[in-house]
């Protein structure tokens, strides 16, 4: 934050505001005093959360200043929009989200100061000019009551004020007849005394009036209160209308009873139509001139202050396809034109129950207000995607845009604004991934599960530190005899809330988030322990144990160090240990994985592919990696269920067994369930195999039943 900038700042404003007003203060003692505000107005620009309370409060310290002159406030107003922004983002707080001067959010903050600094400012002129109201009012009334002793010189001296005075004052009786108009009342409602004095108080209401205004009039004349004050519009004679700052005060003779009624009247319209001009601003984008963020929240705001049980609500976030693509390859006033011509399509499908609203760089809005169903804003939005599928032409050039729809509807009561909006968010997405150019409906069953994903994404790696997850092993098993030759280790998630989840649920999110490094540095370690116990029981008869490695752990630099650490610290030997990765891990360029796997395999550690088939099977490059074993994927032994094997099928299985071998590799079939797929496969030269035939993925105890078994599992060994 730079004090530079705002001494700057504090001295243009001095300088724009010297001679508009007459005040006793020297240029140092002003640029001071200018300082002072200056600090008050940026602080209130970059404020998080913004307090009207600032900026009027600098209006109202201009005037006590005595800074009263025409010019002042135009001058300082202009002040604000010119510079202000700028000053605001170089002296932004850490946690303000504009760093641009243009940015929209900055510029509603700032027309927003503006129309509280106004208020401000005219609050305090007009109760310094009520000041001086009642002043001449009190020196009225002095002036009567001396009537007997100086009336002449009374007469005169309330004759002038009431001449001269630059506020309009009318007198009436308690029956409405206007007695007396001075000439500024005259001249504000452009009547001639003889015209005024004709009409009564009730020919000039306005049919926009608040009853509240005629309720205390009513009071008023019946002697009920001595004043009352207001904001109201009058007709001048010309049909033109104004604002006018009004306080009607009664008069009461020498026995209290009400006698006539004195009306003063400001004019406010100039006041108000800056003010509208000020709202107007903050509620609408200035790029396209829709409703803006704002006035979305504010409309939102309404309808959900006062849910009625049955009434509804709709809402459409709509949201560019390639949209950057645009800005980037024609340039930003292209996409700004194609914004505007967007804005100008969808405008046409506002409303009295239907609001279209601009939320920010390429996203719209559309609320739905009272909606009679879900079909009546999917009717909608299939009707915005036909407007604007119509080629643009925008520079020239002719532009087809598509656009992305989240659609949410619902009963107000059953839902709250950010969960609206939220939703609204969320479905927009669902349409953008689900191929763009279309509408999505908001799907609790969907948002649940995407819920569940971030969930379990966010909690896996504290989930590791509780040991909420735990590892079962299923047997491979030789197919010449039955014999378990080793297991292969399988990760399971018992989650405190959503119970036993299976890898299907969970490994995936893992290999999105990372999480996956940790969490197979941790199997891994596990698997080697769970080994080496097996290793001290069963000595060479023991299985090795097979973990499966993520691609993503396969590029991790500290691969080889882990599996060294690991062996090292469980005493495991490294002949017993199986590292299985996908084909498809290994299918790149880059050198960094062959050379792990190459310095594993120099250890001792078997390397085998997992899944082989699934992908781009590549034979020959096989042969440059050092690779142990072939997995084949499950999908290969579902042809080779029944005794009549599918040919096509076998002819693949026994065509792959026939290569691996001349590879010197050996092979593990995969999802074996039956005898006749275990015996095909064993006169297919398939050297191994897993799946439910054999046994089902169970706890470390079980295994050791079964090691210590010493039988042929699935049934008859040869």
């Amino acid at each position: 934050m730079t004090l530079a900038g705002r001494e700057a700042f504090a001295r243009q404003w001095a300088g724009a505001v010297t001679g508009t007003s007459y005040v006793s203060l020297d240029s140092d003692e002003l640029v001071g005093h200018m300082l002072a505000l200056t600090h008050l107005l940026v602080d209130s620009a970059v404020a998080v959360d913004f307090d009207p309370s600032i900026p009027r409060r600098i209006g109202a310290d201009l005037v006590a200043a005595h800074f009263t002159g025409t010019e002042t406030l135009s001058e300082s107003l202009a002040m604000i929009a010119e510079r202000l922004g700028a000053l605001a983002v170089e002296s932004g707080h850490a946690d303000w989200h504009c760093a641009d001067r243009r940015c929209p959010v900055l510029t509603a903050r700032i027309a927003r100061i503006s129309g509280k600094l106004a208020a401000g400012y005219a609050d305090a002129l007009r109760e310094r000019t009520l000041n001086e109201q009642e002043a001449i009012y009190r020196a009225g009334l002095l002036a009567r009551k001396q009537a007997e002793q100086a009336l002449a010189d009374s007469e005169a001296r309330f004759r002038a004020m009431f001449t001269e005075a630059a506020i309009g004052i009318g007198i009436g009786d308690l029956d409405g007849r206007i007695v007396e108009a001075n000439p500024a009342l005259l001249r504000m409602l452009r009547y001639s005394a003889a015209e005024f004095k004709k009409l009564n108080v009730n020919a000039m209401m306005h049919p926009d009036d608040a009853a509240s205004v005629w309720q205390a009039y009513s009071e008023l004349v019946r002697g009920e209160r001595d004043h009352f004050r207001a904001e109201k519009r009058f007709y001048r004679s010309d049909g033109g209308e104004i604002w006018t700052h009004l306080t009607v005060s009664l008069v009461r003779d020498e026995d209290g009873a009400p006698s006539y009624q004195v009306a003063l009247l400001e004019d406010v319209t100039e006041r108000r139509k800056l003010q509208a001009r000020l709202e107007y601003q903050a509620y609408h984008d200035p790029l396209t001139g829709l409703p803006n963020r704002a006035l979305v929240s504010d409309r939102l705001s309404r309808v959900f202050a006062a849910p009625a049980a049955a009434r509804r609500i709709g809402l459409c976030y709509l949201d560019l396809d390639g949209f950057k693509a645009v800005n980037d390859s024609l340039g930003h006033d292209v996409g700004d034109q194609l914004l505007i011509a967007v804005a100008s399509r969808l405008a046409l499908f506002s409303g009295p129950r239907q609001t279209v609203a601009r939320m920010g760089g390429d996203e719209f809005v559309i609320i739905v207000e009272d909606s009679r169903n879900e079909d009546e804003v999917i009717a909608l939005a299939n009707d915005v995607l036909s407007a604007l599928a119509e080629p643009i032409q925008v520079g020239g050039q002719e532009l087809t845009v598509t656009a992305s729809i989240g659609i949410v509807e619902r009963p107000v009561a059953a839902t709250s604004q950010a969960d609206l909006v939220q939703a609204a968010d969320i479905t927009l997405y669902w349409a953008k991934s689900d191929g763009k150019s279309r509408y999505a409906m908001f799907d609790p069953n969907r948002n649940e599960s995407q819920v569940t994903r971030f969930t379990l994404s966010a909690t896996m790696p504290a989930a590791i530190e509780r040991d909420e997850f735990f590892v079962e092993y299923q047997p491979l098993v030789r197919l010449d005899d039955g014999m378990i030759l080793g297991v292969e280790a399988l990760v399971r998630w018992q989650h405190p809330s959503y119970g036993l989840l299976d890898p299907e649920r969970f490994i995936s999110l893992a290999e999105e988030s990372g999480s996956i490094v940790h969490l197979g540095r941790w199997v891994l370690a596990r698997a080697c322990e769970q080994a080496r116990i097996w290793q001290d029981a069963f000595g060479e008869a023991a299985p090795f144990v097979s973990v499966n490695v993520a691609p993503r752990q396969l590029h991790e630099p500290g691969l080889v160090a882990d599996v060294v650490a690991i062996l090292t610290s469980t005493g495991l030997e490294p002949g017993r240990l199986q590292l299985e990765l996908t084909e498809q891990a290994l299918m790149g360029e880059e050198t960094g994985p062959l050379e792990a796997l190459t310095k594993l395999c120099g250890m001792g550690v078997r390397i085998a592919i997992d899944d082989f088939g699934t992908g781009y099977s590549n034979l020959p490059y096989l042969r440059s990696l050092p690779v142990h074993e072939l997995k084949l994927a499950g999908s290969f032994a579902v042809g080779l269920r029944s005794a009549d094997p599918d040919p096509v099928d076998e002819r693949i299985v026994a065509t792959l067994v026939n290569l691996a071998h001349a590879l010197q590799l050996t092979v593990t079939a995969e999802g074996v369930e039956t005898a006749a797929q275990r015996d095909r496969l064993r006169a297919l030269g398939c050297d191994s195999a897993q799946g439910w035939l054999f046994a089902r993925p169970s706890a470390p105890e079980e295994i050791d039943v079964l090691l210590r078994a010493d039988a042929p599992l699935g049934g008859s060994g040869s």
